[in-house]
């Protein structure tokens, strides 16, 4: 499965009211760290088991959201569950590292 297209109109639904954990990349076109991670987030995406979801938010198109998680530097991947932020991890990281923000 593909992360799925988080924006301002459907952030509530995917992300706050989900019924599983779901891991959200805050990213942008121009940054080469987030063009290096996409397709890290890609292949835990494919990789999802029914436990979780996987996320994409372009900061460029939502700053709105961005602002309200205080998405200072990109790339940024939070954990959401049951609609509140539990963990995050800032910068270009391994793929085991974000598979441990699941845990």
């Amino acid at each position: 499965m593909q992360p799925i297209v988080i924006t301002a109109d459907n952030f509530e639904e995917k992300v706050i009211n989900s019924p599983k954990k779901i891991l959200v990349d805050f990213w942008a076109s121009w940054c080469g760290p987030c063009k290096a991670l996409s397709p890290i987030v890609e292949e835990i995406a494919e990789n999802a088991d029914d436990s979780y979801l996987v996320g994409k938010v372009n900061i460029d198109d939502n700053r709105d959201i961005a602002l309200k998680y205080k998405v200072m530097s990109i790339p940024t991947v939070i954990l959401f569950e049951n609609g509140e932020e539990k963990k995050r991890s800032v910068g270009l990281v391994a793929k085991d590292d974000l598979l441990e923000l699941l845990k």
